[in-house]
């Protein structure tokens, strides 16, 4: 039988616990022959019961004794293969999750910016759990149930090989039609999979997003997309729980009628003389036996079946191209910090292009600003020269090199990056001061602090630099998680910083001092600064003015005013909203 490509490729993971599965597969042998001996004593200790006073009670008595070993024999055995097949399956796990979550750090930015987070998300955590699942109950039928069907079978044909033949030529109906349903309800527990990742996309959507729902009043429509998609997973999640379930009884009913085949033929050859009572005992308890695996592998079908269902969405992350290799693991020692950009086109989606044929000359110390109306490409040229994305055509230089040239993490531990978002994770306030520069002392990272104007705020918190915040620094103001972000950028003391609205929900006097530290850890570095407000550019060594992806005007803040082009424009248009 072909297994699913993503159940295959999921099972070439589980190659280093071979040994253990070896050992649990062996424990399963030990375990089903043991049990097959059991209904060969019953049917012995029957056929010493010949009659009325003719009981051979030693013989039954050693019998007695032989199935209660063979009982605590079995036991023992189906403990540990079960203990070895969990500890499989959890390593198994951990190790997917592991992979997964390094892949979708190695992966390009555009795979998750692509797809939504609680997606992701659910194939970690769900997909994972799911595809464990799956793997324990495979590997608890696999063993014990093909060692009991083979057993089984085998054991019949050698006490009357007719009756044997006879449940064999059988079960081929057992196994349509449980493949029949597997078929019909695979597809539903795909969709099933599918709705789970949208629904846990939405759910971290809107929680992200609290104040905002509760801000515009839409508890109500935020409840009722969420009914939608729920209601919508219901009937889908019904539909492939009820075709999942009419396995069992339909396999029930197939081995229903192998046991009453077995049974009418079997009393008649006792009739004939040709089996004892004993034997036909037995033989009804293997003919229960050797359907039992059928029945219990319909049973779990619909774990099974999530499992595949899973197992295709964790392949199809776990397959997704890395980044391009680094060309290099070599870096110049020092960084002059000139950077060019050179006949440089881009675009997220081929069809819609974004830059065009931009070029640009900023020689090392140089404070440059970029302005322009949203969606003109100025974050843009920021993902490009951090290498957040690749270009489409031309290059980008810095200090002559092709960045495409240069190692990724080397290069990007020369910038210093603060963006609009502040990103802040689960710990104390010192380590994400350090995050990143896990070599700085505490006391640089408090001198960062301050210069940041973030230590005042730090000191009057409960525990000070060690106190913890809360995942997206929920417990802080969005000022006070923009400063945090500042002093961990000037930790770094980058050779080249990067400003995207760094300073957007500071208060103005904060800005202006933040300005001036800036200025100050800039000293000889160059600088690339997004700003909508515009006033607080001035002092900007040139202004890049965008529009269309294109540059569209240059100079300093004088120079463009005077021009009155589409820079005066925009800055006559903000000094007037500000009035």
């Amino acid at each position: 039988m072909k297994l699913n490509p993503s159940v295959s490729k999921i099972m070439k993971r589980i190659k280093p616990y071979i040994p253990l599965l070896v050992l649990a597969m062996l424990c399963a042998l030990i375990s089903v022959g043991l049990t097959l001996y059991i209904p060969v004593l019953i049917g012995d200790a029957i056929d010493s019961m010949i009659g009325i006073g003719q009981v051979r009670f030693d013989g039954v008595l050693r019998i007695i004794i032989l199935i209660a070993v063979a009982i605590v024999g079995v036991s023992t055995t189906q403990w540990l293969m079960n203990y070895l097949v969990n500890l499989v399956s959890y390593r198994t796990v951990r190790d997917l999750r592991r992979e997964i979550f390094r892949k979708l750090n190695s992966a390009p930015l555009s795979y998750t910016d692509s797809h939504p987070h609680g997606d992701l998300i659910s194939r970690v955590i769900n997909d994972v759990d799911a595809v464990g699942d799956g793997l324990t109950q495979l590997f608890l039928q696999l063993f014990s149930g093909v060692m009991t069907i083979v057993g089984t079978l085998v054991f019949m044909l050698t006490i009357e090989w007719r009756i044997g033949l006879a449940v064999f030529v059988l079960t081929p109906l057992s196994l349509f039609v449980a493949g029949f349903i597997g078929k019909l309800s695979a597809k539903r527990f795909r969709e099933q999979q599918l709705l789970q990742g949208d629904i846990s996309s939405y759910v971290e959507e809107h929680i992200g997003s609290q104040p905002l729902v509760k801000a515009f009043l839409y508890e109500e429509r935020a409840a009722e997309g969420f009914e939608a998609l729920n209601q919508k997973l219901k009937t889908v999640g019904f539909k492939a729980q009820y075709a999942g379930a009419l396995a069992n009884p339909s396999t029930r009913l197939v081995n229903a009628i192998v046991y009453a085949a077995v049974a009418v033929l079997g009393a008649m050859t006792v009739l004939s003389g040709s089996l004892s009572v004993g034997q036909l005992s037995c033989f009804l308890t293997y003919a229960n036996q050797y359907t039992k695996p059928f029945n219990e592998v319909t049973g779990v079908l619909t774990q099974l079946q999530t499992a595949v269902a899973a197992a295709g969405r964790v392949v199809e992350a776990l397959e997704v191209e890395d980044e391009t290799p680094d060309k290099s693991s070599e870096l110049p020692p020092k960084c002059l910090g000139n950077v060019s950009f050179e006949d440089v086109s881009f675009s997220y989606t081929p069809e819609k292009p974004l830059i065009k044929h931009f070029s640009l000359e900023v020689k090392g110390g140089r404070h440059v600003a970029i302005v322009g109306p949203t969606g003109c490409g100025k974050t843009t040229l920021i993902n490009l020269l951090m290498r957040f994305y690749d270009v489409s055509e031309g290059c980008i230089r810095v200090d002559g090199a092709d960045i495409r040239d240069l190692p990724r993490d080397g290069l990007r531990k020369r910038f210093g990056m603060v963006l609009q978002d502040s990103w802040l994770f689960s710990g104390t306030i010192m380590e994400n001061l350090r995050y990143g520069s896990e070599d700085a002392t505490e006391e640089q990272a408090v001198a960062a602090a301050k210069a940041a104007y973030a230590h005042g705020f730090i000191r009057r918190m409960p525990e000070g630099y060690n106190t913890m915040i809360s995942e997206g620094g929920g417990n802080l103001s969005q000022g006070q998680k923009q400063l945090l972000c500042i002093a961990r950028a000037m930790l770094s003391n980058p050779s080249i910083l990067i400003l995207d609205e760094a300073t957007s929900s500071i208060d103005t006097l904060t800005e202006i001092r933040v300005q001036k530290a800036f200025s100050r850890l800039m000293e000889g570095h160059t600088a690339f600064v997004v700003a909508h407000r515009l006033s607080t550019i001035k002092e900007s060594d040139v202004i890049l003015v965008m529009r269309d992806g294109n540059i569209v005007e240059q100079g300093t803040h004088d120079e463009l005013l005077s021009k009155g082009g589409f820079y005066s424009e925009l800055y006559n248009s903000q000094f007037e909203s500000e009035k």
